[in-house]
């Protein structure tokens, strides 16, 4: 948590750990809330915008951009822009001070709500991307093998399902040494 005012971080600090969370770190300057969230990766940081070191709207972009923790900023600038910087910089909720509790622990679950549901999403992107890649090798590896060993299409892909299964091995790592010239028929 990064707050430059000493009495409201201390109230801050009280107040979320009167509701259940563990406050791993708190700081007054920008540029060591960015540290400490890369460090510790807490499940949210809550930064107010105007600090010493860097603001919180570059905290929480650096924060963000990393996938460290969600972002919350608490500030008592409400200006429109500052909001769309916020937006744009990953914060995933913003709250005007003076703050109620009423108000900050709603905003702290729907950032951490939406912060899982970002990283689930983020998981499925990259498993995606992970399988389109292995595609993408497996035919290649068909192709190798229909233009060097003169197969047919299905022949080649039976190759390599065959080959992988009987090595107990995945039909990608036997398209990759297919390409690499280590394995063929």
């Amino acid at each position: 948590m990064a707050e430059d005012e000493a009495i409201i971080r201390l109230d801050l600090v009280e107040t979320l750990e009167s509701e259940g969370y563990e406050v791993v770190a708190s700081t007054g300057r920008g540029d060591e809330a960015m540290e400490l969230a890369t460090v510790l990766e807490p499940d949210v940081a809550v930064l107010d915008i105007k600090m010493p070191g860097a603001t919180g709207i570059e905290a929480a972009r650096a924060i963000s951009t990393i996938g460290a923790s969600a972002v919350v900023i608490l500030t008592a600038f409400g200006q429109r822009d500052l909001i769309d910087d916020a937006r744009t910089a990953g914060v995933m909720a913003y709250l005007v001070k003076p703050y109620q509790r009423a108000d900050l622990m709603p905003a702290v679950e729907l950032a951490l709500a939406r912060f899982r549901e970002l990283r689930e999403s983020q998981g499925h992107v990259d498993d995606l991307e992970r399988r389109l890649a292995e595609r993408k090798t497996i035919d290649r590896a068909k192709g190798r093998l229909i233009d060097r060993h003169g197969m047919s299409e299905s022949d080649a892909f039976g190759f390599l399902r065959c080959t992988a299964m009987s090595g107990r091995r995945r039909m990608a790592d036997v398209a990759t040494d297919v390409l690499g010239g280590s394995t063929a028929p």
